[in-house]
């Protein structure tokens, strides 16, 4: 077991963990904070997609000895019904879930990218964004992407 500590959604945390278990289940399981998704536990999905330090990682395979003081938002962070963040308030608009699982990682991606990148092209888009949906609702999530970066550009 290790000490760790960290600040997960602007809420410092310390805990004792074993450095090796994956952050995704110290955050689902430890912290029950369920909207980071467990996908396919080898990094290739993205429904774990969380920011660390602004950057976004898949958590699957992100130890929780490396979040050791590092600042991480999930989806829980990004906002909440009384204060929707504008890729929330672009993904409602955009009507963009069909199941919605995959969702939260995708939508953690995009702040990623729209934190680096304020105004993507769609090449852009198709470059940073690597997360999978089985339902296949890429062309929304785009048209989602686009409207969240002209809310955040509005509001800026």
């Amino acid at each position: 077991m290790e000490q760790i500590r960290f600040t997960i959604n602007g809420v410092p945390k310390e805990m004792q963990v074993e450095g090796q278990t994956p952050l995704l289940w110290v955050i689902r399981d430890l912290l029950d904070l369920k909207g980071t998704k467990f996908g396919c536990g080898k990094a290739a999905c993205g429904a774990c997609t969380i920011l660390v330090d602004g950057m976004q990682v898949r958590s699957c395979s992100f130890t929780a000895q490396m979040a050791q003081d590092k600042v991480i938002t999930t989806i829980e962070g990004l906002g909440n019904q009384e204060s929707l963040h504008p890729i929330q308030q672009a993904w409602i608009e955009e009507v963009v879930p069909q199941c919605g699982y995959c969702q939260p990682g995708f939508m953690m991606a995009t702040a990623a990218l729209l934190n680096e990148n304020p105004n993507p092209t769609d090449e852009d888009i198709d470059d940073s964004i690597s997360n999978v949906c089985r339902c296949g609702t890429y062309y929304r999530m785009r048209k989602a992407i686009h409207r969240a970066a002209e809310l955040m550009n509005t509001n800026s």
